[in-house]
């Protein structure tokens, strides 16, 4: 008997109409964006055209619409709007994500386009990435937006409707939790709408929308990127919401915030291997966590080190009943931070490693270490964040544990 042929194309249903459920997220990665396709080649081209032609026959122009039969789901009219190499990324991350996508230039621009939209007078907002904080105190200057506290409860005891709770878990820099069940019900008690940062968990490691969240983005710079060469931000919003997605692109279109094509173009490859990549970060990270907070450690770790911080060490972690093994069943994330004894010890152990850069950001395929009060004013002057790449992690430990020997000999000298 002859196979059941593959249906024509259907969209983006195409896969699930084929197998009858919805594929693995590694399969998603490789092939979600492949009913856009409408060329022989198995690599997705790069565009650079900013403008596209309309149709020769004056019957089918029609006010912004430029639809093109033999591309129906990659017709487009100017790249503001929208651009080959930026659909297909949205795409894919569509399907990651579980809910509709739309990609900007930057995290930030991301996070951005999200309060101009939900326009609240109030914000609810804890420590995490001093940049959100930046555009929020642009904003009251604009409109008089108002900063509450997410950890304050007398703060948030003043939001009202249409405000906004915003919660960034894991938190930047310590990797540490956030309940999102918790501020899920404190929205709903206060007819909130809640947004979530889950930059620091990208698929596999945690679905936010699983938790009634409105909205979530990502800084798509970092581990949607993953190879440190391009700068993203992302959105993606409650499959029940659709209609936000069209306001959303709008007001896209007016503030120019979009992703170049170049960026498009290397979001859509490095998204084929992002499950393959976070796992292993995870996985690295946490036997590093392990290693450098277990109390029977090497005196050299001990000597440097005061604290490690990670979502793994929360006290939630060893209980699995508890809302952080239900929110994070297949990882607590690959960015972790750890004080050490003193402000001069942070500034000078970077310098002696050799796998880990000095260097800010995060989720490259390559282990980065930040004496974070470079950048961020706010934190304590003796932590260092770690981005754990995809280098074996044996080899990374031991690169901190020559760093830490190398840093003791240099204290030595110079007593």
């Amino acid at each position: 008997m002859a196979s059941t042929p593959k249906p024509d194309s259907t969209g983006p249903d195409e896969l699930t109409a084929a197998f009858g459920k919805q594929l693995s997220l590694s399969s998603r990665s490789v092939h979600a964006d492949d009913y856009i396709n409408n060329h022989q080649a198995v690599a997705p081209p790069m565009h650079v055209s900013t403008t596209f032609r309309y149709s020769r026959n004056p019957d089918d122009l029609k006010q912004w619409e430029n639809h093109n039969p033999l591309a129906p789901y990659d017709s487009h009219i100017y790249s503001r709007d929208s651009a080959p190499n930026t659909t297909r990324f949205e795409a894919i991350l569509t399907s990651l994500l579980n809910g509709p996508c739309l990609t900007y230039s930057s995290g930030l621009s991301a996070f951005h386009a999200m309060i101009v939209y939900l326009n609240p007078k109030r914000v609810a907002i804890g420590g995490g990435y001093h940049g959100c904080h930046g555009v929020l105190a642009i904003l009251t200057k604009l409109n008089g937006l108002v900063k509450l506290d997410l950890e304050n409860p007398s703060s948030l005891s003043q939001l009202q409707k249409g405000d906004v709770i915003h919660v960034e878990t894991p938190l930047n820099p310590t990797g540490e939790a956030r309940n999102l069940q918790y501020y899920r019900e404190l929205a709903s008690e206060k007819g909130c709408y809640l947004t979530v940062d889950a930059t620091f968990a990208p698929p596999p490691l945690l679905d936010p929308f699983k938790y009634g969240v409105d909205m979530i983005m990502h800084s798509g710079t970092k581990y949607f990127g993953g190879h440190s060469d391009m700068l993203a931000g992302v959105l993606a919003v409650r499959p029940d919401k659709p209609d936000w997605v069209d306001g959303l692109r709008l007001e896209r279109l007016h503030l120019g915030s979009v992703m170049g094509s170049l960026e498009g173009w290397l979001g859509v490859r490095s998204l084929r291997t992002l499950e393959l990549r976070v796992t292993r970060q995870a996985d690295s990270a946490q036997k590093l966590v392990d290693w450098l907070s277990s109390p029977e450690n090497d005196e050299l770790v001990k000597e440097s080190v005061e604290q490690v911080l990670h979502a793994s060490l929360q006290p939630e972690a060893k209980d699995e009943n508890s809302w952080l093994r239900k929110q994070m069943p297949n990882g607590f994330g690959p960015v972790f931070s750890f004080m050490m004894k003193s402000e001069d010890m942070a500034k000078r152990l970077p310098s002696k490693l050799h796998l880990f850069h000095h260097a800010t950001s995060l989720g490259g395929v390559e282990s980065l270490i930040e004496w974070r009060a470079i950048t961020d004013r706010s934190v304590d002057k003796r932590l260092l964040r770690v981005s754990v790449g995809v280098e074996a992690w044996e080899d990374l430990r031991d690169d901190l544990l020559q760093g830490f020997q190398a840093l003791r000999d240099e204290l030595i000298k110079k007593q």
